[in-house]
């Protein structure tokens, strides 16, 4: 899989001739609708992704593996957990078709580089779990609205032989979801301790040595609040190694321009195309009248560490997920990922999120200022 893009370029272009005085640069920008997904060979393997514990999902899940495998024959992957779905292994008719599916559990299985695209049923949160197996390199996605809210899913599933068949064949609009490479450093993650011969502890072990890190690729955002606490979090923000601001409220929003339409859209954030290179910062529920919502360039390092003086812990989660505790000492370090979630386009990167704007969260949706005439003018 390879896909076409055209880079912001900043060429020195000579008007006139020769003359160096006449020589100017002339900026030249991307366009969002030129990327493109093509195939340096036809893609063999799927992945398909099914909501669990939908029952309005299984006759189009069963519809569309009995196309990929006897129609495209395609070899097919699905999670373990969705075939033992009694409504799934019960049916003895379609048994006969998961006989030839391959399977994998998550955290477990390594399939990064067995599927050539994928298939996601269900909303956006399907499409955020497909992000999350894979830590590096993520196929194409296609996703089809069968969720409630659909913001990531802009395919319909009514006509999805021709769209599926569309895919395979190739040069279709794609757009590059950039993801967030996040580092949780824990300051006393399971201290080793060494123990002599009666079971008496000599020693409480190197703090240095203890330290771990567990990465993570965030797709929407990173989240830090209180908990279940009744104070303030008060956690200290670093910039590049610079402490920038400390965020005192109910917590801060670390998000993508993907994510800039979920969590942080509803903490007053500014909605941002995905193709824009950005990391956004929203605070929820600020305890300042002056802490507003900003924007930073991707290329930056983030930092969020509890500030000495917080008189609890905080919490962190990832797209909703692997929530756990931030004590004092921890640390978070952000930065934009290396690997972006190539997400399939119905029409284009533009057309989409505009049309996800308006049926998805309504936006600019007013009644129309009923038209002035040149007699109602006189009064």
């Amino acid at each position: 899989m390879c896909t076409a893009m055209k880079y912001n370029q900043c060429i020195l272009q000579d008007t006139s001739g020769s003359n160096n005085e006449n020589k100017v640069w002339k900026w030249h920008i991307q366009d969002p609708a030129s990327q493109r997904l093509t195939w340096n060979k036809p893609p063999q393997s799927v992945l398909v992704i099914k909501k669990i514990r939908d029952p309005s999902l299984l006759l189009p899940f069963k519809e569309l593996c009995i196309f990929l495998t006897e129609v495209k024959k395609l070899i097919v992957y699905v999670e373990r957990k969705v075939l033992e779905d009694p409504a799934i292994s019960g049916d003895e008719n379609f048994g006969a078709i998961t006989k030839n599916f391959c399977t994998f559990r998550e955290d477990l299985d390594d399939i990064s580089n067995r599927v050539d695209f994928i298939i996601c049923l269900g909303g956006d949160g399907t499409l955020l779990y497909a992000s999350s197996l894979f830590q590096e390199s993520v196929p194409p996605v296609m996703a089809f609205h069968l969720g409630s809210l659909g913001f990531l899913t802009p395919f319909k599933f009514d006509t999805y032989q021709s769209q599926v068949s569309q895919i395979i064949e190739g040069n279709t609009a794609i757009i590059l979801r950039s993801r967030l490479k996040v580092r949780v450093h824990k300051a006393n993650w399971e201290k080793k301790a060494r123990v002599d011969e009666k079971g008496i502890i000599l020693t409480n072990g190197d703090i240095e040595s203890s330290r771990k890190a567990v990465q993570y690729q965030v797709l929407n955002e990173v989240v830090v609040d209180r908990g279940p606490s009744s104070y303030l979090s008060n956690v200290d923000l670093f910039l590049d190694g610079h402490l920038i601001t400390t965020v005192q409220g109910d917590g801060v929003i670390v998000s993508t321009p993907t994510g800039s339409t979920a969590y942080a859209v509803a903490a007053g954030a500014s909605m941002i195309h995905p193709n824009v290179p950005a990391i956004m910062i929203t605070p929820i529920c600020p305890h300042s009248l002056s802490f507003r919502p900003i924007v930073v360039p991707a290329g930056v390092e983030l930092k969020i560490m509890l500030s000495q003086d917080a008189r609890n812990t905080a919490w962190v989660s990832f797209d909703g997920r692997k929530r756990q505790e931030i004590c004092h000492g921890d640390s978070i370090c952000i930065t934009t990922s290396c690997f972006p979630v190539p997400s399939i386009c119905f029409r284009d990167p533009v057309n989409d999120w505009f049309e996800s704007l308006a049926q998805c969260l309504h936006w600019n949706v007013r009644k129309k200022q009923n038209y002035l005439s040149s007699e109602d003018e006189e009064f």
